[in-house]
């Protein structure tokens, strides 16, 4: 099997869900460091268009988004699981939760405390990559209820540990917990001091310490050269296909995000899942390489 390359960078929340994943699995991978803002010249090669960061590499098949990535993590790797027998569901909905609502708050929260700071190039692209304006003076006027929010966040999670088990899902840490975490992890990390801990949420600060204590697994730095050296010596693993798409295959479609950073994708469709929708892409510097999205929160059009 190749070697789990994450084309990531540092700070990026969604990345430390991923890396706590491989944590969870005392996984070995590479890391190889992209461009926290546009021209990412080294990565829209692999995914044909899709901007948003983490995506994985394994050869020269390339998932895009953490909801698959930590799926393909754990289809691939089954030992430790992430999504515990009998406990699947707690999982992907803490997951689906902390991506979209806590995130939200979280969001609003950080750009509301160092808004002003922010170079002016990071706020273009993320009005490009969203769509919509980035609006420091409206996050600065709420964040006091985000921050009501993150607290209500934290309450919740430590409902979830109030019978004293050590992470969310029991005895062992999940995704669930990789999930709950990260958005704390990216406060902490960038507004020390304005969530740091949470004293009267009983469980919470044992639990979120317990976390951290994972680890990233043993990760070792690969340069973007190298990595798109490995697609192109590389073939795709071969695909099935879910009988009501396949109508589809063989057929030029373009994949794109529904809520932000809808960059398509343009390939030809050669696979699906209950939960991923893949397309082939040629390059004449590359091969062929299979570019994978999650079908949770992702369209498909013909062309």
């Amino acid at each position: 099997m190749s070697e789990v390359i994450l084309h990531h960078y540092d700070p990026s929340p969604f990345s430390e869900k991923v890396r706590i994943c491989l944590g969870i699995k005392g996984l070995t991978w590479r890391a190889v460091q992209q461009p926290v803002i546009m021209p990412k010249p080294d990565l829209v090669p692999l995914t044909g268009g899709y901007r948003r960061i983490p995506v994985m590499q394994i050869g020269a098949d390339i998932y895009c988004d953490s909801q698959l990535i930590v799926r393909e993590l754990d289809r691939r790797f089954p030992d430790k699981p992430l999504f515990p027998i009998g406990n699947a569901g707690l999982a992907i909905g803490i997951e689906q939760w902390c991506d979209k609502a806590l995130f939200q708050s979280a969001v609003m929260a950080i750009f509301g405390a160092i808004g002003d700071a922010v170079d002016p190039a990071f706020i273009k692209d993320r009005e490009a990559l969203s769509g919509q304006p980035f609006k420091v003076a409206a996050m600065k006027a709420m964040a006091p209820f985000a921050l009501d929010q993150i607290r209500t966040h934290a309450a919740l999670l430590a409902q979830q540990l109030a019978d004293d088990r050590a992470f969310l899902a029991g005895d062992a840490p999940s995704l669930a917990d990789a999930a709950g975490y990260y958005n704390f992890w990216f406060i902490r990390s960038f507004c020390p001091g304005l969530a740091d801990r949470f004293g009267d949420l009983p469980g919470f600060d044992v639990w979120y310490d317990r976390v951290t204590a994972i680890g990233h697994g043993a990760r070792t730095a690969m340069t973007p050269e190298v990595a798109l050296g490995i697609a192109r010596d590389a073939q795709p693993d071969e695909l099935g296909t879910l009988p009501g798409d396949a109508a589809l295959m063989g057929k030029a479609v373009t994949l794109a995000a529904t809520d932000y950073g809808r960059d398509p994708i343009l390939g030809i469709f050669v696979g699906s899942t209950h939960f991923s929708l893949s397309v082939a892409r040629e390059l004449a510097d590359l091969g062929r390489v299979n570019v994978h999205v999650p079908r949770l929160g992702y369209s498909i059009t013909p062309v």
